[in-house]
């Protein structure tokens, strides 16, 4: 019993580690010790988040997300006033700062998705921390055509921005902290709209979010990903029912359907009866 106890606390502890690595490394190149509770905070968040997961709390990830969620939202969006949309991301990158969001897309959007895929659109996006509230839990399916939309989103983003600075218009930290706000509120309408009019809380993240168009090529190749074990599993396809992202989880390919959607609610592995996943 004890060693199953500790087995469950090995993952956590792993998950702060790697998080605090990234704040000492930060710290002291930067020579910012702000970093060191940053990745501190977001590493304690997500590891509690895994440790109430094991322990089969039902909302352990909406724990996380709220926990994650409302400190980018909030305090470093609101009252730090940093813009952490990627309108944000493109404003410090074309101003030459490597801080705020630069840092934040690098290491969760860009880099990180290559060790646990799309897990902070399952754990710590403050916009799907509100739409993961709403009452459709189940996936409303697929809607086709409607892909293009987060490209053209993406784009517009960079061309807003790249105006911005072309234009020479003053005062541009005030503009980019009104556009985080007008974002957001903008963000938060559509994804409730969609989602009551597909009746699906994803709905957003499938067809309108531009950050997918940096997470699904990377988290193609995620070290961490859902695999089902051929021989437990009944084909009873629970998994396939219970996915907000339609993902086939019975596939192990990097292949197969919707595989770059999973964002490692763990919703498939909690629900499958056989524990194939």
């Amino acid at each position: 019993m004890r060693d199953k106890e500790n087995k469950k606390i090995v993952l956590p502890v792993i998950m702060l580690l790697l998080f605090l690595s990234v704040g000492v490394v930060l710290w002291l190149t930067r020579n910012n010790i702000f970093y060191l509770f940053n990745f501190g905070y977001i590493g304690i968040s997500l590891s509690a988040a895994v440790y109430l997961f094991q322990r089969r709390y039902k909302n352990a990830r909406k724990v996380s997300m709220l926990l994650i969620g409302l400190y980018m939202l909030v305090f470093l969006g609101f009252i730090k006033r940093e813009n952490m949309q990627i309108e944000g991301f493109w404003y410090y990158l074309f101003s030459g700062t490597f801080e705020a969001a630069v840092i934040h897309y690098l290491v969760a959007k860009i880099a990180g998705p290559l060790i646990f895929g799309r897990g902070w659109c399952g754990y710590a996006c403050w916009t799907a921390m509100v739409l993961d509230f709403l009452p459709f839990k189940k996936s409303g399916g697929r809607r086709k055509g409607l892909g293009w939309i987060r490209y053209a989103v993406f784009i517009s983003s960079l061309l807003f921005t790249a105006a911005v600075f072309i234009l020479d218009i003053r005062d541009k930290d005030r503009i980019m902290f009104l556009a985080f706000v007008v974002g957001n509120v903008i963000y938060y309408i559509t994804g409730i709209a969609l989602a009551f009019v597909f009746r699906d809380n994803r709905a957003f993240c499938k067809y309108i979010c531009p950050v997918t168009v940096f997470l699904k090529p990377v988290s193609r190749y995620s070290l961490i990903r859902i695999k089902c074990d051929g021989e437990k599993c009944v084909g009873c396809g629970k998994c396939r029912d219970v996915c907000p992202m339609d993902v086939d989880m019975l596939d192990l390919s990097r292949n197969r359907k919707n595989g770059t959607e999973c964002i490692l609610c763990m919703e498939c592995v909690r629900n499958c009866p056989k524990g194939a996943l």
